[in-house]
C-alpha cells in the first residue's frame, strides 16, 4: 500500500522532512518501511494494517509545521510512540507550551520535549522538593541541572550542590589512586557533563573554584545545612535509607532539593534497603513536595538502540 500525503506549503513539509530529510528516516529506522517526498506530497510505502496509525502521525506532524515547530528527530519519535499509545490528544499545547528554560553554551533552547518533562519542568519551578524517578534516558537529571543553572543565573539560589551516592562498581575506592576527590570524580562524570553543556567547561571550573557550584558525593553531605543552595542528588536509588534521611533533613532556608533516581535499578545488593524507596512512601501527601513519574514513552533514544533493548529485555524475561 502506498499512502499519500498532501502537504499545502513548501515551508510546512521542510519542517516536517528535517534537514536532508532526517526526520522520515525515523519511520525507516522504526517501522521498517519507506517515507519519501514528491511533488509536494509525502509517500508512504506501508502495510494496509498502519493506514489510520500513519494518518494520525502525519496529521499531528503537519500541524506542528504549520504552527512553525522546528521538528527533530527526537519530536517525531515521541509522536510516533504516542500514537502508538492513542496519546497523541493535547499534543500541540505540549509544544505550545514549551518555556524555554535557559539557553545552553552551545546556543540552544533548553526545553521541555516530553509531557512528564514539562511536568517535571513546572514542578521544579514551584516546588522545593522534587523527586524525579523513573527510566534511565528520560533527562530527569539533566533538566534538574538545567534549572539549577539557570537559577543561578537569576539570583534565585547563591550555589549549586551536585551530588551521586559513590557506589563501589566492582571496585573497591580504596584500591583506586588518588584522594578521596579523584577516587570519586569519575562516579560525578553525567553531572560535570550537564554543567558543561549549560556554562561551558570554563566557566564551571571557574565557579567550582569559588565555590559557587559543588560536585561531590553524598558522604560530604553530613552534618550541613544547605541554605540558599539548588541540591540535586542524582542516581537515588542507590542510596541507603539512612543516606536519604541524611540528606532530606539537610535542606535549609531559600533552597531547592531534587532527587532523581530509578527505584527499579539498585546497586546496593541485599544487605541494604534503598532510601529512594523509602522516601516515595515517606513524603507522600506533603504539600511541598511533589513527585514525577517518568515512563519509558519518555526515553527517546535512537530506534536501533530501543530495539537492540528491546531484544535484551525480552532475553532476559
Amino acid at each position: 500500500m502506498k499512502l499519500n500525503i498532501d502537504v499545502n506549503h513548501v515551508e510546512t513539509l521542510q519542517l516536517l522532512v528535517g534537514i536532508e530529510d532526517k526526520n522520515l528516516n525515523v519511520f525507516k529506522a522504526h517501522f521498517g518501511f519507506n517515507v519519501s517526498v514528491h511533488d509536494g506530497k509525502i509517500i508512504v510505502d506501508a502495510e494496509p494494517s498502519y493506514k489510520k496509525l500513519l494518518e494520525k502521525i502525519f496529521n499531528t506532524l503537519i500541524q506542528l509545521a504549520e504552527h512553525k515547530v522546528i521538528l527533530t528527530e527526537r519530536d517525531v519519535l515521541y509522536i510516533i510512540k504516542m500514537a502508538e499509545q492513542d496519546r497523541l490528544h493535547n499534543i500541540l499545547d505540549l509544544y505550545k507550551n514549551q518555556r524555554r528554560i535557559l539557553i545552553s553554551d552551545h546556543g540552544k533552547a533548553i526545553v521541555p520535549k516530553t509531557f512528564n518533562q514539562l511536568a517535571y519542568s513546572e514542578a521544579l519551578l514551584k516546588y522545593p522538593l522534587v523527586f524525579g524517578v523513573g527510566p534511565a534516558g528520560t533527562g530527569k537529571t539533566y533538566l534538574a541541572v538545567a534549572h539549577a543553572v539557570a537559577a543561578l543565573k537569576k539570583g534565585i539560589v547563591k550555589k549549586l550542590i551536585l551530588t551521586r551516592p559513590a557506589v563501589e562498581a566492582g571496585e573497591s575506592l580504596g584500591f583506586l589512586p588518588g584522594d578521596l576527590k579523584e577516587k570519586v570524580d569519575p562516579y560525578l562524570i553525567p553531572l560535570y557533563d550537564a554543567l558543561h553543556d549549560f556554562l561551558g567547561i570554563a566557566t564551571t571550573n571557574g565557579l567550582m573554584e569559588r565555590g559557587v557550584i559543588e560536585v561531590a558525593p553524598l558522604a560530604y553531605m553530613r552534618g550541613r545545612t544547605l541554605e540558599n543552595a539548588f541540591v540535586i542528588l542524582d542516581e537515588a536509588q542507590n542510596t541507603t535509607e539512612t543516606q536519604m534521611k541524611m540528606l532530606l533533613t539537610r535542606l535549609g532556608f531559600s533552597s531547592f532539593m531534587v532527587i532523581t533516581g530509578d527505584p527499579s535499578q539498585t546497586d546496593l545488593g541485599y544487605k541494604h534497603k534503598s532510601g529512594l524507596k523509602q522516601a516515595l512512601r515517606i513524603i507522600e501527601g506533603i504539600e511541598d513536595a511533589k513527585v514525577i513519574e517518568f515512563e519509558k514513552v519518555d526515553v527517546i533514544r535512537h530506534p536501533l538502540v530501543q530495539k537492540i533493548l528491546e531484544r535484551y529485555e525480552a532475553d532476559e524475561s
